[in-house]
């Protein structure tokens, strides 16, 4: 009897102590095709925080040293506005790379670019928008009124080259538009 009553014991406390996955809020992903992403501030290479400017019409993220260095790669051999000039903010994490490591390298060597790059640098922070996305890959998010209205995966600095510089009309209307819908909402506040 006492062996079966130890047994028991035993029993509920293997179940008391299993993981319960069902239980467990999954992470919903922030980048989705028609949400919004107008919460997004973090600071960049030199501790300067930022928000999504009025004019951007894309974010270009890069989840993975190997997407990062495509992207620095290229931006650094372009003018320091280039960014800016095509109404693009280039937003890296480093969220995956210890603190030390981050601290001692990363960042001195990112303070080296002319180009501004926005740091996602908090496993927290950096999960919802990793979340459904290939991370191996250059991720840019096309949004309208900072509504998220296209994702496009980018394998080369060829493809990143022509996402950005690309001239269609909505390349051009939407800065304009983002622009007059940011100002008309500070002058309504």
């Amino acid at each position: 009897m006492k062996k079966i009553i130890i047994s028991l014991i035993v029993a509920l406390l293997f179940i008391g102590c299993s993981s319960d996955v069902s239980g467990k809020n999954p992470i919903e992903p922030k980048l989705v095709v028609d949400k919004y992403i107008d919460d997004l501030v973090l600071k960049d290479q030199f501790e300067k925080e930022h928000a999504i400017n009025k004019d951007t019409y894309r974010l270009i993220f890069a989840f993975s040293k190997d997407a990062a260095h495509l992207c620095n790669d290229f931006f650094n051999t372009q003018k320091p506005t280039y960014l800016q000039d095509h109404h693009s903010q280039f937003i890296a994490d480093v969220s995956a790379a210890p603190s030390l490591i981050r601290s001692l390298f990363i960042l001195p060597g990112l303070k080296d670019f002319k180009h501004t790059v926005l740091l996602l640098d908090d496993k927290k922070v950096a999960a919802p928008y990793r979340e459904g996305m290939d991370t191996d890959k250059v991720v840019i998010v096309y949004i309208i009124n900072k509504r998220i209205v296209e994702i496009k995966d980018i394998n080369s600095a060829m493809e990143l080259k022509e996402a950005i510089e690309d001239d269609s009309a909505m390349s051009l209307i939407a800065p304009v538009f983002n622009t007059a819908i940011e100002t008309t909402k500070e002058i309504l506040k």
